[in-house]
């Protein structure tokens, strides 16, 4: 064979792998579902349940309605609550393998930009847990108005930090019909001390590294417990790279948070789903209290073992550097999630139907 008939093979080989690569990819990311850009406004919004005009929101909510690409109708809903961060509609398509799984049940699925994100006005630094609340309620209001919605079988799903988020505005709402809970933490100041000792653990850490840690927790704590100001923060020298205001703020706004109180009041279908690989959340202590405040007849729990603090599985999340990780993310979507965990939320999901009249 001629060097030239040799070359002329290989290249059409390589461009046969690409076109093959392309395709694969192009049905790994591909989802049973449509989405739609919309925007929700919040100006109604009550951030306390009904006193004080939220004035943290932005004023609307940019926000991504998905709609399953079989069946038709009007279609049950999920809302998706954000944990913490900055984060898009999709948090950077994370969510699309949940969209599909609640897709997979007949349910749309609505999620929202954070404030001050991608371009969505306000600031979500500058929100308390109950200005989130309000971002729901904005949400379930909008839904009402939608003729593509069975606003009759709405529900939510929330990860991480709406653990203190949906708990609070289910009580306040008839019309959120089960929730979905993610790695939930309880207490804020357990749930940080928790993951301060999880992840000095996880860097093994030297004794002394763990001693010098948690006394500048301390510290920190004690300042938030006295309402120090940002300033003060920082002249403390606590941190050697001290919080940005922002971030001092929103901390100072929402520490005392605890769920235990809001959970005593859950009166819906509740799915809490662990993973015993999360560095975040005390998982056992989450567990514990959801038993101890949730009704046995409302609460199914579920453990993944090997999974982190939102499902995906613990040789993946904790090894974001790594190319195999970075092929399976393309390739495989949605095998970057703990097994079982996707079929859970469909299952649950079609449990939650109410038939239409």
């Amino acid at each position: 064979m001629t060097k030239k008939r040799v070359l002329t093979t290989s290249l059409l080989a390589l461009v046969a792998i690409a076109v093959g690569c392309t395709a694969w990819i192009v049905k790994a990311q591909s989802y049973a579902f449509t989405e739609q850009r919309v925007d929700i406004p919040v100006t109604n919004a009550l951030a306390d349940g009904g006193s004080t005009p939220d004035a943290h929101t932005g004023g609307s909510l940019h926000a991504v309605l998905t709609v399953p690409k079989s069946g038709g109708g009007k279609r049950p809903l999920v809302v998706l609550v954000h944990g913490d961060g900055a984060a898009n509609a999709s948090r950077d398509d994370a969510y699309q393998a949940v969209r599909e799984a609640f897709a997979d049940a007949g349910y749309a699925t609505l999620s929202w930009d954070k404030a001050g994100v991608n371009g969505a006005p306000g600031d979500w630094l500058a929100q308390s847990l109950a200005d989130r609340g309000a971002e729901v309620g904005a949400a379930l209001d909008w839904a009402h108005t939608r003729p593509e919605i069975d606003a009759d079988n709405m529900g939510a799903w929330g990860v991480s930090q709406a653990g203190w988020v949906l708990p609070a505005i289910a009580d306040r709402r008839d019309d959120l019909r089960f929730l979905v809970i993610v790695g939930g933490a309880v207490n804020w100041l357990r749930q940080g001390e928790f993951n301060l000792s999880a992840e000095l653990r996880a860097d093994g850490a030297s004794d002394e590294t763990r001693r010098a840690a948690f006394d500048r927790r301390t510290r920190n704590v004690a300042m938030f417990e006295r309402g120090a100001t940002y300033d003060e923060y920082v002249a403390s020298g606590v941190d050697a790279e001290p919080m940005s205001r922002a971030r001092y703020g929103f901390v100072m706004r929402n520490f005392r948070a605890d769920a235990t109180g809001d959970l005593d009041r859950i009166a819906v279908p509740t799915l809490l789903l662990l993973g015993t690989a999360d560095r975040n959340v005390d998982v056992v202590e989450t567990e514990r209290v959801y038993r101890d405040h949730v009704p046995p007849n409302l609460l199914t729990v579920r453990t993944f073992d090997g999974a982190s603090h939102s499902l995906t599985r613990d040789d993946i999340e904790y090894r974001p550097d790594d190319l195999g990780v970075f092929f399976r993310a393309v390739f495989a979507p949605r095998s970057i999630f703990a097994p079982g965990y996707l079929d859970a939320l469909t299952s649950f999901a079609v449990d939650q139907k109410t038939p239409r009249a």
